[in-house]
């Protein structure tokens, strides 16, 4: 018995209506009437428990009350919300102003530096070395100098060296000189 009842759940002979089983019963009959009694028995508890309650009184129950310190802390944290999303968006205008002024600040820039090239090369298209002997010959009268021109000098004793002798510098002039050195 214990069995059967363990395989319940797969018996799907269970929900035919017109089974009958071998004592004789109809299951689901009695199941409804169990149902059909737990409902009226319900009913028969609630039925004396309603209590009815005027429409104006509903109202004054609906009504909400409303807590002047939590109205007053909830309007100072709207407002601090308020304030701090302001500064948020007003950070952020600033921010992209500057970034706008940065792009166009190195967009300047590169128009500078490419008009500095141009004129750069201009420059040196006009000061090429042969427009320069060019210049000096015919408007400044200059020649090329020949070896006959030229004058070479020589050195008889070589390289010589001398050591001079320092001046006792008082204290002050060695502070001062100190603290030339650290700046060469």
């Amino acid at each position: 018995m214990a069995y059967e009842n363990r395989n319940a759940a797969y018996d799907l002979s269970l929900f035919d209506e017109d089974v009958a089983y071998s004592n004789g019963s109809a299951l689901p009959k009695r199941k409804e009437q169990e149902v059909h009694k737990k409902q009226t028995k319900k009913k028969t508890k609630t039925a004396g428990k309603v209590v009815t309650i005027p429409e104006e009184e509903i109202h004054k129950i609906r009504r909400r009350k409303h807590n002047p310190l939590k109205l007053a802390l909830g309007s100072i944290g709207g407002a601090a919300v308020a304030v701090v999303i302001g500064f948020i968006i007003v950070g952020q205008v600033q921010l992209t102003e500057l970034n706008q002024e940065i792009i166009t600040a190195k967009s300047l820039l590169a128009d500078s530096q490419s008009i500095y090239t141009q004129n750069q090369m201009k420059v040196e298209s006009k000061l090429s070395n042969a427009e320069i002997e060019e210049y000096a010959e015919n408007v400044l009268g200059m020649t090329k100098a020949s070896n006959a021109q030229k004058e070479f000098v020589t050195l008889s004793g070589g390289d010589k060296a001398e050591v001079s002798a320092q001046e006792s510098d008082n204290l002050f002039t060695q502070f001062i000189d100190s603290i030339k050195n650290l700046w060469s």
